[in-house]
């Protein structure tokens, strides 16, 4: 089975697009449980990329699709709230709907480039990850994933017979 990696950037100071040196030092903690990825994929700011490199990945890509959801979409679904809510915004199909379903497409166009038992990682932001992964699985019960995700967060998701099937969310201990 494939699976797909999808997590928050790492800290980051006020005003500053750079990770810190707690970001990075939260990164590298991280990174040493996960991997290995096929293919790593970051947005195109600075903290989601340095985000990749602290865990211990080259990246393949930047893409701008990961990046930022823009204003509409974040006047329809705006961050930080809880998956659940999430998810009753998706069904109401006005902007974040649309953003969330371009975002599953895009993860499902990445799994024709992962073998058979292999990974995928990418390096996003808060709301394009809870976005994102309801995209990928419209119907899949969230009521139990709670709070939105924190710095390198996220969750994974199973890929099988051509979709996704499954989904666990991925909490970082202090």
């Amino acid at each position: 089975m494939k699976t797909l990696e999808i997590r928050r950037h790492s800290i980051r100071s006020p005003l500053s697009e750079h990770l810190n040196q707690k970001g990075v030092m939260l990164a590298r903690r991280i990174g040493q449980h996960l991997g290995p990825f096929e293919r790593v994929v970051t947005s195109t700011h600075h903290r989601a990329f340095e985000t990749a490199i602290a865990m211990g990945f080259a990246v393949d890509e930047q893409n701008e699709l990961v990046s930022t959801y823009g204003r509409e979409v974040e006047r329809n679904a705006p961050w930080p709230q809880p998956f659940a809510n999430y998810v009753e915004i998706v069904k109401q199909d006005g902007p974040a709907a649309g953003y969330a379903r371009k975002l599953a497409q895009y993860y499902v166009d990445m799994m024709d480039d992962v073998s058979e038992n292999g990974s995928a990682l990418v390096i996003n932001h808060g709301g394009v990850v809870e976005l994102g992964v309801i995209g990928c699985l419209p119907n899949f019960d969230f009521s139990t994933w709670g709070d939105p995700v924190g710095y390198c967060e996220g969750a994974r998701l199973f890929w099988a017979d051509g979709r996704f099937v499954n989904a666990e969310v991925l909490r970082v201990s202090s």
